[in-house]
């Protein structure tokens, strides 16, 4: 099977989702906090080692607690997904803390203050601005312009 073969990515989807309610239904340790979400899983193709990166609402301190907790209770949460899911093997699972949520977060809020802060945005987001008052409708601002050069 290669890596990205139909049925790889079925497995990957399928071992994501299990893991995801495994996590938040059955598991009771503390140390693993309420708003942790399985981002993606990436199974081998020899179904024998699972990658999944694990995302942490939370701060820094809760997020290795998390994994902490993840990593203590790997053997139960591996002896339910066989449970669950229909394979072969049972991956072994190596769970990452992925921090890309949190980076978009950040950057997302770097961007709005770099928008607040420069001057002259208001102007350039309206195009109605420069008109003084004069409303168009319907295009009657264009003939009026074509009125206008006839004229002259």
């Amino acid at each position: 099977m290669r890596k990205n073969s139909v049925k790889n990515t079925r497995i990957n989807s399928e071992v994501q989702k299990e893991l995801s309610e495994i996590i938040s239904r059955e598991l009771k340790d503390p140390r693993i906090h309420p708003m942790t979400s399985v981002v993606s899983a990436e199974v081998t193709p020899d179904l024998k080692y699972c990658k999944a990166y694990i995302s942490v609402l939370g701060s820094e301190e809760e997020a290795k607690e998390t994994l902490r907790g993840l990593r203590s209770a790997v053997g139960f949460i591996r002896t339910q997904l066989a449970r669950r899911v229909n394979l072969r093997n049972t991956p072994e699972l190596t769970f990452i803390l992925d921090q890309s949520i949190e980076y978009g977060v950040h950057m997302t809020r770097l961007i709005d203050q770099v928008a607040a802060a420069l001057p002259g945005e208001d102007e350039a987001e309206d195009p109605d601005a420069g008109t003084d008052g004069e409303e168009t409708a319907g295009g009657a601002g264009a003939e009026a312009d074509e009125a206008k050069r006839q004229d002259k």
